[in-house]
């Protein structure tokens, strides 16, 4: 197994890709922390369906946006577990208006979820990671904005995965030396439930959308499972020389 004697830390892991990420690190023996905002009915039976692979799982409710209860749930998995290797930063929010028509406080809350909050469980993870001397993995799901910006996603969007880019990178040269990495997933036409479908126009889960096929070379929408698979090779040896870098799991649409 790959992750076995490995704990990690995943935030939003109540559904779509950060279930699909927490299942397949139970899968290769990794103990958990789920973390989500809210829904605990879904983190409880994420959790219940990663324990039957064997391994320990605590699950934890906090708001993200807020660096305080961030912070209080690095430190509770930090408490349960005694480490932490790998953080999984999952959670965003994608709210799509035109760039002056939202209100700031909606700018800084898209960018609380989307930036801040990888940054508040980073600052609480790393010193440990540091301490043990066993290196660490650093994982967040940016989407293909992260890369580049179309008119259909909101500018604060836009922004914060690009921060959010800027981040993982700036992670990855200063833990370097620590033997820490850390890497971004750009993800495009994940088959996914939407919580919010307002958000996303014409995208995956819609069977009257298919005509978006014609953007996506490989003429199908991804899978959770295939972008479990991209985390699980960031948070494994087999990526030990990858660091400050990307993967993009968008089916060729970002060339």
């Amino acid at each position: 197994m790959q992750l076995k004697g490995k704990t990690a830390l995943i935030a939003g892991a109540g559904r779509n890709n950060g279930k699909a990420i927490a299942l397949t690190y139970a899968r290769e023996g990794a103990d958990l922390i789920l973390v989500s905002r809210a829904r605990g009915e879904e983190l409880d039976q994420t959790a219940k369906e990663c324990e039957r692979f064997g391994v320990q799982t605590l699950s934890v409710l906090a708001d993200l946006s807020s660096h305080e209860e961030a912070t209080h749930a690095a430190h509770t998995g930090m408490e349960r577990f005694g480490k932490v290797d790998v953080l999984v930063s999952v959670a965003g929010i994608r709210p799509q208006k035109l760039p002056w028509e939202y209100s700031y406080a909606e700018w800084l809350q898209v960018f609380a979820i989307n930036c801040h909050s990888t940054f508040s469980l980073a600052k609480a993870l790393i010193p440990g990671m540091i301490e043990r001397r066993q290196g660490g993995s650093i994982i967040a799901l940016g989407g293909g904005v992260s890369l580049t910006a179309w008119s259909g996603h909101g500018a604060p969007v836009v922004a914060s995965k690009h921060g959010l880019y800027g981040l993982i990178k700036t992670l990855a040269r200063a833990g370097g030396p620590h033997g820490i990495r850390a890497n971004l997933i750009a993800l495009m036409s994940i088959e996914n439930v939407r919580q919010n479908p307002e958000w996303y126009g014409n995208t995956a889960g819609d069977p009257n959308t298919r005509e978006k096929f014609a953007t996506i070379p490989l003429k199908r929408f991804g899978t959770p499972d295939e972008v479990a698979k991209v985390a699980l090779f960031l948070a494994s040896d087999q990526s030990s020389y990858i660091t400050g870098d990307r993967i993009c799991c968008a089916g060729g649409q970002i060339m």
